[in-house]
């Protein structure tokens, strides 16, 4: 998919927050985000940038040089406590980051619902990452927008992706998705809005394993 285009009355400025929260700036050096602005609906607005990745979907073949991922877990935009590896222990799990003032986000949307109920019955489990949406009200109004069949963790100062180890794979961008194992392992990422055929190709690739 070809960068993000912004109207061109849109400026791009630096993102910035009313609270400086030691937590945002590890997550924004963490990303390594730039100025890409979404040309925002709701939550950013025209503040709102992001890096949208590019490239394809990097597969670890080899199942013995994947690394552990990080335990997924905190509060559900439905204020609900959740704990996604151990509740989803011995499933492959796709884990997408998101916002919902990301253009690129809404773009993969469909083809994310589509594929979490296509995939339920193989043993595959959806969990979403909200992140820098100041208002929960807005993801859970995307959320119903895509009629999204699966839990998102609240995540709106970055903590949750600092988890995962740096350099292994790990998201850098807005969207990004992380494949896991039903061993718990971090099997493939795409730093980039997924296409329909990408999903479901990596999908059965994990799926097929023994």
């Amino acid at each position: 998919m070809s960068a993000c285009r912004a109207d061109r009355r849109t400026r791009f400025r630096p993102f910035r927050r009313r609270t400086a929260a030691p937590a945002v700036g590890a997550v924004l050096a963490a990303l390594a985000l730039s100025a890409c602005g979404s040309g925002g609906t709701s939550g950013g607005g025209g503040e709102t940038q992001f890096v949208q990745g590019t490239g394809g979907v990097q597969v670890v073949k080899d199942k013995g040089a994947r690394k552990d991922a990080p335990e997924l877990s905190g509060k559900t935009l439905q204020d609900e406590e959740l704990n996604a590896t151990e509740k989803f222990k011995g499933k492959i799990i796709v884990f997408n980051v998101w916002g919902s003032w990301c253009a690129p986000c809404r773009a993969e949307a469909k083809h994310l619902v589509r594929a979490s109920r296509d995939y339920k019955d193989k043993g595959v489990e959806f969990v979403g990452l909200n992140v820098r949406d100041p208002r929960p009200a807005n993801a859970r109004a995307f959320e119903k927008a895509f009629d999204v069949p699966y839990p998102s963790i609240q995540d709106s100062g970055g903590k949750l992706i600092l988890r995962f180890p740096k350099g292994n794979l790990n998201p850098t961008a807005i969207p990004s998705t992380v494949f896991i194992d039903r061993n718990g392992k971090i099997a493939a990422r795409a730093i980039k809005p997924l296409t329909e055929s990408e999903l479901r190709d990596t999908l059965d690739q994990l799926v097929a394993e023994k």
